[in-house]
């Protein structure tokens, strides 16, 4: 498996209007140093360890590295639980609108979230994870072996024991993340993935994004690296199935460059090439820390460089970095003080080495920053 470069790809987005290229000595980056972060994933392809790999890195809205390797630089990847980021801007999209509120009840637009405790989740807890729910349900591998719908995975979240009060604890968890993108469909009577296109996908120009897997086959997609087995067979990262469900904690299918442009959006206060997403204070509002109460910040979507459960960006970014990264072996994130994104996507399961890969990769991209 070899290096892919680039090669004519830039020239295409600055024709688009995306994003202009520098050379990383005119972005302010070191070259000798952003090559080692590149160095660094070729080297695990080299190996077998990894299959594949894209980044991309952006510094003050233009693009200075942008390499594949094992699979073109623009390659569709599977990007596991970034997906929970973009579900919160639609439902944030909802809320300047007028038509959520953070500080309502959940079970205002979920009215079968009823019975105990479940009264108290607000909608803005479904975003930080201290609504009380689990990350995943008691029965979610009896439903995937099922093939269920997801709609039984949303009436399950809707009834199943919260492990504490809501905002007393934060505990990462899919199921809130699942409940606020139902929320979105409920309101906008859209399903969720075309919601996303329309309202998210099409106005940034992220064309290839999808919630699902957007009418592609797998095939033309990276394989997920995996093990083996009749559930993994079943239902695992590589079927139809789990591909195209369209689960808003980890369905959501993009490109290193369609994810530097949401990166993008957000250093650039929610606007990217003259179309605004977010407004000003909604982009502060969701990296920012939304749990003080608590000790335990997290954002809304986002996780912060603070956070108890955190991306993989490595040890040199400044505290204002926001981001998510995914069990498929991916991570995007952003740093406002240093202007600097950073998308890298790979085939690897992050708990294979505990992320190791991309924090290395990230603390190589970080330290290229000269001035």
């Amino acid at each position: 498996m070899g290096r892919c470069v680039a090669v004519g790809v830039l020239g295409a987005l600055v024709a688009m209007g995306q994003f202009s290229k520098k050379e990383p000595e005119a972005a302010g980056m070191s070259k000798e140093r952003l090559a080692r972060a590149s160095q660094l994933l070729a080297a695990e392809v080299k190996s077998g360890r990894v299959s594949a790999a894209s980044i991309i890195v952006v510094r003050n809205g233009s693009v200075v590295l942008h390499e594949g390797f094992g699979a073109k630089p623009d390659a569709v990847y599977l990007l596991a639980s970034i997906s929970k980021p973009v579900n919160a801007v639609g439902l944030m999209i909802l809320v300047e609108r007028g038509l959520v509120s953070l500080d309502d009840p959940a079970s205002k637009y979920l009215p079968e979230l009823k019975g105990g405790d479940r009264a108290l989740i607000r909608v803005k807890d479904l975003l930080s994870h201290t609504s009380g729910l689990p990350d995943m349900l008691p029965q979610n591998t009896e439903l995937r072996r099922a093939h269920a719908p997801l709609s039984e995975f949303v009436n399950g979240a809707l009834t199943t024991d919260l492990l504490y009060k809501p905002r007393t604890d934060f505990r990462y968890q899919s199921m809130g993340t699942l409940l606020a993108g139902e929320i979105v469909q409920r309101v906008t009577g859209q399903k969720l993935r075309e919601f996303q296109k329309r309202e998210i996908f099409d106005v940034l120009g992220m064309k290839d994004s999808s919630l699902g897997l957007g009418g592609r086959k797998i095939a033309d997609t990276v394989w997920c690296q995996t093990g083996t087995g009749p559930d993994v067979e079943r239902f695992g990262p590589n079927t139809e199935y789990w591909r195209d469900m369209g689960h808003p904690w980890g369905g959501m299918h993009s490109t290193v460059t369609d994810l530097a442009i949401l990166m993008q959006t957000f250093l650039n206060g929610g606007q990217f090439g003259g179309k605004r997403l977010l407004s000003p204070v909604t982009v502060a509002r969701m990296i920012s820390d939304q749990n003080t109460a608590i000790g335990k910040p997290w954002g809304l979507g986002w996780g912060l460089a603070t956070s108890p459960v955190w991306v993989y960006c490595g040890d040199l970014v400044s505290p204002r970095t926001f981001g998510h990264s995914g069990a498929t072996g991916t991570v995007a994130w952003a740093d406002p003080e240093t202007q600097l994104a950073t998308v890298v996507l790979t085939t690897r399961p992050s708990s294979d080495d505990d992320g190791r890969l991309l924090r290395t990769v990230s603390n190589a991209v970080a330290a290229a920053v000269v001035k």
